[in-house]
């Protein structure tokens, strides 16, 4: 490093100037602006090679521009050095004012070195660390450093005094302000080198004043040369501090200029110092501790806020940890702890509430509208509730409530519902909470009765309520809740159970069903059955509706209605209705292929609300047309108006169908609140008049009062869908009688037993095949 080389060989000038070999004393003001140079050298080189951020850019240019003038005024005083030889020079204006413009532009390239605190707050709080720095440092060179001078016995020139306080001031402003750099563009270690030239004018001053007639050739051949070694340092410093992580402010620096200010009044204590000399020491000392009382008080306040927040965010987190986010009810986590604490001490009863068909309202009229739903029954079951029970949310759509032991518990205060013999110590067993447990129940269930939320929603829930005895795992009281409820939904839904020893054989059974619906469908154990769809007028098919039987290969044929409610509850209902899609396109199909295009016009089968919200069901109806080859408009895909009446998604997919060209029945029509309106939004083509119109229609004479009352519903449906222009299908026939009837009033259409019972597509084949032969056989005749 040039500077240090030069600073080196100022060291061994002196000392051979001290010997008597060194030549003229104006040699030793070459030193400075030498070194200087050198400095000069290391900062251009430094600019250019490191990639820095305008911020630093501009902080080192700027002090490269003060380091030229710092060099031009030394300069000029080397040149006085050398005029005035032998003498000892006297600073010339020009020198000071090209020095002192150095000092002030790097006091002020060091003043816009950012610090990165945004808030008023730190802000302020810095600003006050930084006064009490500023006042210690700056008490510290003035006792030590610039007093001496200005009470010397031969006081010093004014413009050497000029430097010298504005060094002192850039000294205690650069050490101030590199304490509180954390980071960013300018490297607080590059700082702190441009911050210790300061202290060297502190150095010069104390070395000229006790070197006395030798005092300025020590300071310009020992101490300022090490400006310029400070500046090549702090230039080297920035070029690898490239990526460096930030660090902490120095929070001890106001601490520390408290010391340092009673290390002055110490020594003017005990020293020998001017009167005003000992008042400035003492006021700024006075003037120090006044202000770090203020720092202290301000940080005891800043504190206190902090712990308060902290305690009111450790409060926030428990509650969080502990309350469901959405409704504000107790988590899971609460009411088991509640429910250990309740088991703990004596008998507890549980009622465990879901809702039913939730997942239907949040595919269908979005998750928002869904978590409205979630907080106004949570209000609502809170309401009912009362007193007589804690609520919480287990997760989803289930909630639960442990319900308070009454006064006098363990005496019987209720006889239960029948549900079940439990016996003792078994879960369910027990008096305690009986009569208010139900009766809450009760109240549960009551509450479904009217609109909730400010949708104004009606709802539905299936609750199951379960008892059990001190001691009794928590678990195991939940798992007999949760078996109770679940058979309250296989009931029905809408309704509440207790739990009664047994129950969860049921409940494991309907589970191992649906493993079994998996395996069966990779199995290929699932059948498509047609029921024939008869022309009223000429008894031939016509059409067929799609059925799906399970054949399973230990208990034999099961029932649609065991493992249908399954396979909705899994969503095994897609796959399975996929299968029976694509199975009665390909039948369809060979049906027409064998035995012309008007062997039949209409088949298809059943479609539940988890298709119709299935991203897929449209390209699955696509596909099955394709590869059947069938014509769109012979597939005739069945709905109940539940699944029609499932928000405007299954409507959009409805609507598609249509556009499609596939047919959409609406099937057990007139049993709904809004079958009329229904038509109007519904884009049907056939309407399916329900089996409960049909039944007892034969019973009286025509022409009768009593006739006519029969009859008013399916002549209303088959006028209405006349003036529609919708084809009709009277269901559930039973003998010839309905059949006659309801061809007289306009019914073409008919299904049910009598007409023929669901069949394996083999006997449908027969009976095509026997009608072709009957109808060829019936050509020559007519001729």
């Amino acid at each position: 490093m040039i500077a240090a080389v030069i600073a080196l060989l100022g060291v061994l000038w002196y000392v051979l100037w001290a010997a008597g070999a060194g030549g003229s004393a104006a040699v030793a003001y070459l030193f400075m602006p030498a070194g200087l140079l050198a400095a000069l050298v290391a900062l251009r080189r430094m600019r250019r090679t490191t990639g820095l951020e305008p911020v630093g850019q501009r902080f080192w240019r700027t002090l490269e521009i003060a380091c030229w003038l710092l060099t031009a005024g030394y300069g000029i005083l080397a040149g006085a050095a050398f005029v005035a030889a032998p003498e000892l020079p006297v600073m010339p204006l020009p020198a000071v004012a090209f020095a002192g413009a150095g000092m002030l532009l790097a006091m002020w390239a060091v003043v816009r070195v950012p610090l990165g605190v945004t808030s008023w707050h730190e802000r302020g709080k810095q600003s006050l660390d930084r006064l009490i720095a500023f006042l210690g440092c700056g008490t510290v060179l003035w006792h030590f450093g610039l007093a001496p001078m200005v009470f010397a016995p031969e006081p010093w020139s004014t413009p050497v005094l000029v430097i010298i306080l504005m060094a002192f001031l850039f000294a205690a402003g650069a050490i101030t302000k590199v304490s509180y750099i954390t980071g960013g563009p300018v490297d607080r270690t590059a700082v702190r080198a441009i911050a210790m030239t300061g202290l060297v004018a502190a150095v010069v001053a104390v070395a000229a004043v006790a070197g006395g007639v030798n005092g300025p050739v020590i300071a310009q051949a020992l101490c300022l040369p090490m400006v310029p070694v400070l500046i090549a340092m702090a230039a080297r410093r920035q070029r690898a501090a490239a990526g460096a992580p930030p660090r902490r402010s120095n929070i001890m620096l106001p601490y520390l200029a408290m010391l340092a200010t009673d290390v002055a009044v110490a020594h003017v204590l005990f020293g020998t110092t001017t009167l005003d000399e000992t008042r400035v020491v003492v006021g700024a000392s006075v003037m120090v501790t006044a202000l770090v009382t203020v720092r202290q008080y301000l940080a005891f306040r800043a504190n206190n806020r902090l712990l308060g927040e902290q305690r009111a965010s450790e409060a926030r987190m428990r509650y969080e940890a502990t309350h469901d986010g959405l409704t504000g009810l107790a988590n899971r986590a609460l009411f088991r702890r509640r429910l250990d604490e309740e088991l703990a001490a004596g008998e507890a009863t549980v009622l465990l509430v879901d809702l039913d068909d939730f997942k239907t309202v949040n595919d269908s009229l979005g998750h928002d509208l869904g978590d409205d739903l979630l907080m106004a029954f949570a209000a609502a079951l809170s309401s009912a509730t009362g007193a007589d029970g804690e609520v919480a949310r287990l997760g989803g759509d289930e909630f639960a409530v442990l319900v308070r032991r009454s006064e006098g518990a363990g005496e019987g205060d209720g006889d239960g519902d029948g549900d079940g013999d439990v016996g003792s110590g078994d879960v369910g067993s027990g008096d305690v909470g009986l009569g208010r447990a139900e009766l809450l129940a009760e109240r549960v269930m009551a509450m479904t009765a009217a609109p909730v939320g400010e949708n104004r929603l009606l709802i539905r829930v299936s609750a199951g309520l379960a008892s059990a005895p001190a001691g009794t795992a928590a678990s195991a009281l939940l798992r007999a809740a949760d078996t109770a409820m679940h058979v309250a939904k296989e009931r029905g839904k809408n309704n509440w159970v207790r739990y009664a020893s047994g129950m969860e054989q049921a409940a494991q059974a309907h589970a191992r069903l649906g493993g079994e619906l998996r395996r069966a469908l990779d199995a290929g154990e699932f059948r498509v059955v047609y029921q024939p769809l008869v022309s009223l007028g000429t008894g031939r098919i016509i059409g067929a509706e799609a059925l799906v039987r399970w054949a399973h290969p230990e208990r034999g044929l099961v029932s649609p209605a065991d493992f249908i409610p399954a396979a909705e509850r899994t969503g095994l209902i897609v796959p399975l209705g996929r299968f029976v899609l694509r199975e009665t396109c390909r039948q369809a199909a060979a049906w027409i292929t064998a035995f012309g295009p008007d062997t039949i016009t209409k088949v298809g089968p059943n479609v539940s609300v988890r298709q119709l919200h299935d991203p897929d069901f449209i390209d699955d109806v696509k596909a099955a047309i394709a590869d059947s080859g069938l014509r769109a408009d012979r597939l005739v895909l069945e709905l109940t108006e539940s699944a029609v009446l499932r928000g405007p998604q299954a409507l959009r997919v409805l609507h598609d169908l249509h556009d499609m060209g596939v047919r959409l029945a609406l099937d057990d029509f007139g049993t709904g609140e809004s079958s009329l309106s229904l038509l109007r939004a519904f884009p049907a083509a056939i309407v399916k008049l329900d089996k409960s119109f049909v039944d007892g229609i034969e019973v009286d004479e025509l022409g009768t009062p009593a006739a006519d009352a029969r009859q008013a519903v399916a002549r209303a449906v088959v006028q209405l869908a006349g003036a529609l222009g919708l084809d009709t299908v009277a269901e559930g026939i039973e003998n010839q009688e309905q059949a006659d009837r309801l061809h007289r009033l306009g019914y073409t259409v008919g299904q049910g037993y009598h007409l023929g019972r669901p069949v394996a597509p083999e006997e449908i084949t027969a009976r095509f095949a026997a009608e072709a032969e009957q109808a060829r056989r019936s050509q020559p005749a007519a001729a």
